[in-house]
């Protein structure tokens, strides 16, 4: 059985409040769940203490027997210095995908050989 440590949502539309959860990898988000270990209330302003709460024995002992947290979770115990996040890099995230770079080769192309056009077809 996997264990994942993650977020439960919960609240009303538009004002969502998590539990943080270690729960079984196949039940559903907001399903059964094993051990409530926390909470997050992204409602809360981001330098408030309380935004994340979390019970650090339940949580260390969880990750002792194997549960693994989601990326979300793991930020929250990185914060909290339970475990060590390893920082990404992805140097083509603004990098255009391959229709799009078509797409403006297309239009380029385009826009290029429009002038000449006009200006034979006016001589």
């Amino acid at each position: 059985m996997s264990l994942k440590i993650r977020l439960a949502r919960g609240g009303a539309k538009k004002r969502a409040y998590y539990r943080i959860v270690v729960a079984d990898s196949r039940s559903p988000r907001d399903g059964r769940f094993i051990e409530r270990v926390g909470a997050y209330d992204p409602l809360k302003k981001k330098d408030d203490p309380s935004r994340v709460t979390l019970d650090t024995e339940k949580v260390q002992a969880w990750l002792k027997k194997g549960a693994q947290p989601t990326d979300r979770v793991l930020r929250f115990l990185d914060a909290a210095g339970l475990m060590k996040r390893e920082a990404r890099n992805n140097p083509h995230k603004a990098e255009p995908g391959t229709k799009a770079k078509e797409r403006a080769a297309a239009r380029a192309a385009a826009s290029g050989e429009a002038p000449a056009e006009g200006a034979g077809e006016a001589a």
